[in-house]
């Protein structure tokens, strides 16, 4: 058992308030006993043990500064942070920051270079796209602040390396040929498409029935417009569906068979399961309640009760284990096969969306390579 990503969430607070956001807006409110930034302290403490934990394990891993929204810390806290974590991981630990973007500036990202930290934006698409759910606190639009900051972060001297690609949160009634162009035209290196959080006993936005395939559908046509460009931005869980469809490993959590294993750290120095659970009934939380100020991070790892949760990321159900695309598809995110009464003994509520993309891979596949090499 190794850790391989570790996620700070280092403010428990932010700045815009997206409709879809499962931190704020799906019945959890657990942040609100939370402080609203990672104190020194817990800096301090989470520095020393994930040092120890790097020690321990002999395996460098990935840390990502999440929240909220982390550039809330200010580039002299952030700079702060960073150095304690340099200073007990040397340079060999890759770190990164998601960030909504709104509040990239100059000085920050002059500390990240510093530190050699790369930063993902959160962006949806175009403004009519992104504004659509990605508001202010206020309730007011965030596109134009968010792309300044795409800009301001492409304009930075190491800005080629800083910036590692957008996060964007799929919207099935939007034309996905529009997406794809938006993201061309603005220059970025790569795309990570999510799915929205849902459910067997609450569908994910858009998603008419179990049966229904709208985002399979979405995705497909990504898939034509990615196939057809000579020279495609990345899109992870494209690559990594390939990857997998052709005997690869993937390297992306929610498909595939490869386990991961992933901390996550919270402001107040408390341990918890991935938060995207929030988005089910069964909630984020061990019964455990550890906490880098009193608890070894790399005891927490092979304790039976992280192992339990490590292990709850492979797909149960009888139907997946029959299912001949499961080395592809992987079961899907944890969080998506909740289903009341049943749990996470379920497929993905994706199930549908997954074998018509997979299909659609498999058709490509078959047109562009021999049909001895597939």
């Amino acid at each position: 058992m190794y850790i391989d990503t570790v996620l700070l969430k280092v403010a428990s607070r932010c700045n815009l308030d997206c409709s879809y956001c499962y931190v704020y807006n799906m019945g959890d409110d657990a942040w609100r006993a939370m402080p609203k930034r990672m104190s020194p302290t817990t800096e301090d403490a989470v520095a020393r043990g994930l040092g120890s934990l790097l020690h321990s394990q002999g395996r460098e891993f990935s840390i990502v500064l999440h929240g909220g929204e982390p550039l809330l810390l200010g580039a002299k806290r952030l700079g702060s942070l960073l150095s304690k974590l340099r200073a007990e991981l040397g340079p060999g630990c890759g770190i990164s920051i998601q960030t909504n973007g709104a509040l990239i500036t100059s000085a920050v990202l002059d500390t990240c270079a510093e530190h050699r930290v790369t930063l993902s934006v959160s962006i949806d698409g175009p403004a009519a796209v992104h504004d659509r759910f990605r508001v202010d606190r206020l309730g007011k639009a965030t596109h134009a602040a968010v792309e300044a900051g795409i800009r301001t972060l492409q304009a930075h001297a190491a800005g080629a390396y800083l910036f590692s690609g957008v996060l964007a949160v799929v919207d099935p009634e939007t034309v996905p040929e529009a997406i794809y162009d938006y993201f061309k035209a603005l220059g970025v290196p790569s795309v990570d498409f999510l799915y929205r959080d849902g459910n067997h006993s609450v569908l994910p936005y858009g998603k008419a029935s179990l049966a229904s395939a709208e985002y399979g559908a979405w995705m497909s046509r990504i898939l034509d417009c990615y196939i057809a460009d000579r020279s495609p931005f990345r899109i992870r869980m494209l690559d990594d569906m390939m990857k997998l469809a052709l005997g690869g490993v993937g390297v992306k959590e929610g498909v595939g068979l490869t386990d991961y294993g992933i901390l996550i750290i919270d402001t107040d120095g408390s341990v918890k399961k991935n938060d995207t659970l929030k988005s089910s009934p069964l909630g984020d939380c061990f019964d455990e309640t550890w906490s880098v100020h009193h608890d070894a991070l790399h005891e927490i790892a092979v304790s039976p009760a992280f192992g339990a949760y490590h292990m709850a990321q492979r797909p149960t159900s009888p139907i997946c284990a029959d299912c001949s695309l499961l080395k592809i598809c992987g079961g899907g995110m944890l969080t998506h096969r909740f289903r009341e009464g049943s749990g996470y003994d379920n497929p993905t509520v994706f199930c549908a969306d997954q074998t018509l993309l997979i299909g659609s891979i498999q058709k490509h596949i078959d047109r562009y390579l021999p049909a001895e090499a597939a």
